[in-house]
C-alpha cells in the first residue's frame, strides 16, 4: 500500500512518478523498498494518467450510491408470501410396506 502512497504523493506534488523517485518517498517515509516491487509499480503505470485514475475511483462510489436507493425502499413493503406446498403423507399401508423393508 505504501507504494501506492509513495505514487500519490510524487503526482501530487508534481513530480515525475519514477523508480528513483518512488525509492526516495519510501525511504523518507521509513519502508525499507524493494527494487522489485517498486519497478513492478513503475511499470504498471506506464501509460496511465494518475489524475483520471484518481477521479474514476472517487466518482465510483458516488455513481454506485444512487444504484443503492431504490433497493432500500423497496424494502419495506410487505413480503410475498411464500407459497407452501404441502407433502403428501404416505399412507399407513405404504409406510408399513417401507418399514417391512429395513427389516428384511
Amino acid at each position: 500500500m505504501e507504494y501506492i502512497y509513495g505514487v500519490l504523493l510524487l503526482n501530487s506534488a508534481g513530480k515525475e512518478v519514477n523508480e528513483d523517485g518512488l525509492t526516495k518517498v519510501l525511504t523518507a517515509a521509513g519502508v525499507s523498498p524493494d527494487a522489485a516491487r517498486v519497478k513492478a509499480v513503475i511499470t504498471s503505470l506506464d501509460g496511465v494518467d494518475i489524475q483520471e485514475a484518481v477521479k474514476a475511483a472517487v466518482a465510483a462510489p458516488a455513481a454506485a450510491a444512487p444504484a443503492a436507493a431504490p433497493a432500500a425502499g423497496g424494502a419495506s413493503e410487505a413480503p410475498k408470501k411464500e407459497e407452501k406446498v404441502e407433502e403428501e403423507a404416505p399412507s399407513e399401508e405404504e409406510a408399513m410396506a417401507g418399514l417391512g423393508a429395513l427389516f428384511g
